[in-house]
């Protein structure tokens, strides 16, 4: 953007050395695991946050297109999600079936935060979550999940436990 912006020449960011991704782990919540996790949220009255994880099991989403989510991308008749190009990871559009349960979280969500603009938003202050840092991963350290990262909230929504 800076570039574009003419605020600079070059981008300092590309001598940075990437991260090499392990595409051969594949982790996914155990039904055991998933009671633990949730215990966890009652237990530390992080309740607000279920429909975010019951969104995150239920329909694969990515974390960044999960938290852009806009109401005027629900479709309640067709129960679908309805995610623009310009939200998805490979700028192609998304359209996700709503089972039950995402169907109940994104209603709790919906009661939640008045049915306007972003789904998901923060209890205290009304405005949009960025993601579930602030609360998902204490969860994950007090449940004592080993290995676990919300990406595998995707893994979890394509298991059999799932299913």
């Amino acid at each position: 953007m800076g570039i574009l912006n003419r605020k600079a020449t070059s981008n300092l960011a590309r001598s940075v050395a990437h991260r090499r991704e392990d595409n051969n782990r594949v982790r996914f919540l155990t039904e055991e695991e998933e009671k633990k996790l949730r215990d966890i949220i009652f237990e530390k009255k992080w309740t607000a946050h279920l429909p975010e994880l019951d969104v995150a099991i239920n329909t694969g989403l990515r974390k960044g297109s999960q938290y852009a989510l806009r109401w005027d991308m629900v479709d309640w008749k067709s129960r679908e999600l309805h995610i623009p190009n310009t939200e998805t990871k490979n700028g192609e559009p998304l359209h996700v079936p709503l089972n039950d349960a995402a169907i109940t979280a994104l209603k709790v969500a919906f009661e939640a935060g008045g049915g306007k603009g972003r789904v998901f938003k923060s209890k205290k202050t009304g405005d949009p979550l960025e993601n579930g840092r602030h609360w998902f991963d204490d969860a994950i350290v007090l449940a004592k999940l080993r290995d676990f990262h919300w990406h595998d909230l995707r893994h979890t929504f394509a298991s059999p436990v799932c299913g």
